[in-house]
């Protein structure tokens, strides 16, 4: 089997802390069998930190990064980190759209930034969101003058991603996606949070390439998750899990709703769904 797990508000508690049962459950789940994606929309050394929490090198297991743009075999992975494992899948943003998307995040003044290499870049590196997404996934910032020239001579990103007032972000979708429609996909990470990808990419996808690459089947996937972003996995999976915070229409699209992110959610899920007979699991599905 495998158990696929978002990161913030999934895994992770409100305070961005992997809880000693989470740990505990999904280590039985390991013993018993259980193989662990990390699929997030975080760039992947973030991920890294939590991929070392969970013994993935060890154990075997796999990062979804960048919203699935990116996917990685980590049990191929080098302890210093230089390596994050074999490349399986990649995806880059069009390099055609990327002054548009740097002029729209201009018109409404809004922090965007992205990354080279293990480092986040903005045009705005002292905002706030930009600080706290540093944070969060401890890497340093760079600021540059432009957000779209800086990768003129270089490989275009695979994300960019556009913070700013919840209240506001809603028009700002509307307006991007109107204007670029086709050419990447838009949508929501967090409540502050607007995810700009290559057209096509998502967590669903990406774990499908993955379980094709593992001879498995949509059967074989347990998925868990809280956010726009992680509807696609969650109604690709045998058993697509919303926890007990994330949104309405993502709990709508679930087949099953735990826990929340901070009271244990995810050690239900392996308890209820991995610690059990896989068979009985697999006539789950509900649609």
């Amino acid at each position: 089997m495998l158990l696929a797990l978002d990161l913030d508000g999934t895994l992770l508690t409100t305070d961005k802390r992997l809880t000693a049962r989470n740990l505990d459950a999904i280590t039985r789940a390991q013993d018993a069998g259980t193989t662990i994606v990390l699929a997030s929309g975080r760039h992947p050394y973030s991920m890294s930190y939590f991929a070392e929490l969970l013994h993935l090198r060890e154990r075997g297991g796999y990062l979804l990064a960048f919203n699935g743009a990116q996917l990685f075999d980590y049990s191929t992975s080098t302890e210093d980190l230089l390596h994050l494992g074999d490349l399986l899948f990649l995806q880059q943003l069009p390099h055609s759209v990327l002054h548009r998307l740097r002029d729209w995040a201009r018109h409404y003044n809004l922090p965007m930034l992205s990354f080279i290499g293990n480092t986040i870049i903005s045009e705005q590196p002292d905002n706030p969101y930009v600080v706290e997404n540093a944070r969060n996934n401890r890497m340093p910032i760079e600021g540059v003058d432009d957000l779209a020239t800086v990768f003129d001579n270089r490989p275009a990103p695979p994300k960019y991603l556009l913070p700013g007032d919840p209240t506001l972000l809603p028009e700002v979708e509307a307006a991007m996606k109107a204007d670029l429609a086709g050419e990447i996909d838009i949508y929501r990470s967090a409540p502050h949070y607007l995810e700009l990808v290559p057209p096509g990419v998502d967590k669903g996808r990406t774990l499908l390439r993955l379980l094709e690459h593992l001879h498995l089947t949509p059967a074989d996937l347990v998925a868990c998750g809280d956010q726009d972003n992680d509807i696609p996995m969650l109604r690709v999976a045998g058993i697509g899990v919303a926890m007990g915070n994330a949104a309405e229409n993502v709990k709508a699209a679930a087949d099953y709703i735990a826990p929340s992110c901070d009271d244990d959610g995810v050690a239900h899920v392996v308890e209820r769904f991995l610690l059990k007979d896989h068979n009985d699991n697999k006539a789950y599905k509900a649609h």
